[in-house]
């Protein structure tokens, strides 16, 4: 589990097929330091996306992508020296500076605008119409990793601000219009429509 709060980016090093091309290795060099304690089996989420690390070197470490996740998030897009979110797994004890976010990427947004707004930047962006009954106003959402309360919302589309400092500690700065960018809903979101399906004065199996 992660808290969407981005810790470091990294760079991603290098790339190389696997899977007869299907899936892919790759390796993501981070901050110095950034990966003390780190070990085999970690769990990293790569903007957004949840990771196994299976091999460690001193600032760099190596993860494996399935074709699956490919298919379901930005990580096709992925190149040689491409900035990434960073964050480690929660532990036991540390602060929830953002909301409970799983590393599971529902889907992919497409941002449609970018507009300074007095000192943050306000960012529009284009759900897949499956998941735009699950964005409320002012519930959290997590956009390539990293946690962002929900202004407003019209129909597919809903709206961000981010400040200065998140611009600049992630790649959230980076992003311009016609950008694509990984989506996870709130979790909470997601049980509630799960038990709105069902009737619950209904006990039978």
């Amino acid at each position: 589990m992660f808290t969407g709060i981005i810790t470091a980016t990294g760079r991603i090093a290098a790339i190389e097929p696997i899977g007869g091309g299907h899936d892919m290795r790759l390796a993501i060099e981070t901050p110095a330091g950034w990966l003390e304690g780190a070990a085999i089996g970690a769990s990293i989420a790569c903007s957004g996306c949840c990771l196994t690390v299976v091999a460690l070197q001193t600032d760099r470490f190596i993860v494996e992508v399935s074709g699956e996740t490919l298919s379901k998030t930005t990580l096709d897009s992925w190149r040689e020296n491409s900035r990434i979110n960073l964050e480690r797994a929660l532990k036991m004890g540390d602060e929830m500076g953002g909301h409970v976010v799983s590393g599971h990427v529902d889907g992919v947004a497409e941002l449609l605008s970018v507009t300074p707004e007095n000192g943050s930047l306000r960012l529009w962006f284009r759900l897949p119409p499956e998941l735009a009954p699950f964005v409320a106003p002012k519930g959290s959402i997590s956009i390539e990793g990293a946690s962002l309360t929900v202004n407003e919302v019209e129909g597919a589309s809903f709206g961000v601000n981010i400040i200065p400092h998140t611009a600049g500690v992630t790649t959230l700065g980076d992003l311009r219009p016609g950008s694509r960018v990984n989506i996870e809903i709130d979790m909470l979101a997601r049980y509630v429509a799960r038990l709105r399906q069902f009737n619950l004065g209904d006990t039978k199996a």
